[in-house]
């Protein structure tokens, strides 16, 4: 039997949280970021991950990254405004998660301290099985990154990579679908930040 900690293909989704326009050029390590982002959305199709993704307040801050909005695309991901910080809160994303139905939930996004910390405190609390990439979220300050990172281990979720998740999820290194994900990690390489 599985453990929380362990990733299962059948049992995880992907959210995606506020990955903005007028946010972004603000962000310590956009770059990474996106890459990161790109890379795990990219695979989903490999896996068949469920997706679902946030806007903030679009109207105000602007809509998804367009590269990120074109890997949504491809996801066939559902993009949901909200105006709450916590995506948990907002009734509407709450209703789309209960939909999806898969107790592990792989987050990527910003703002690391704000609304990723706020979703991700609330359904830990809620007994989901959270999974924060590490490379695929960030903050405006350094400290702010890595205190919420701190904060969500310590409340917890469990701090990851985007390479580590892919991998976890294939398992086996002997079928077609190992393949086109090590094309699709060959194909972004990390960044040496």
């Amino acid at each position: 039997m599985l453990r929380a900690n362990q990733l299962d293909v059948d049992r995880a989704m992907l959210l995606v949280i506020d990955l903005q326009d007028k946010l972004l050029p603000f962000i310590r390590h956009k770059d990474r970021v996106l890459a990161a982002g790109r890379k795990l959305l990219e695979a989903t199709s490999v896996f068949g991950l469920p997706v679902l993704a946030t806007e903030q307040y679009p109207k105000g801050i602007g809509s998804t990254d367009e590269t990120i909005r074109r890997c949504l695309d491809a996801a066939g991901a559902k993009v949901l405004e909200k105006t709450t910080m916590s995506g948990w809160a907002q009734r509407e994303v709450r209703d789309a998660v209960f939909a999806v139905d898969r107790p592990q939930v792989v987050v990527i996004g910003i703002e690391a301290h704000i609304c990723v910390q706020q979703t991700v405190l609330d359904m830990v609390s809620r007994d989901f099985d959270m999974f924060v990439c590490a490379d695929a979220i960030g903050s405006r300050g350094r400290i702010d990154y890595e205190q919420s990172l701190e904060r969500m281990r310590q409340d917890g979720a469990f701090v990851t990579t985007v390479e580590s998740v892919l991998f976890e999820l294939c398992q086996r290194c002997d079928t077609p679908k190992f393949k086109a994900m090590l094309d699709v990690v060959k194909a972004s390489p990390p960044p040496d930040d």
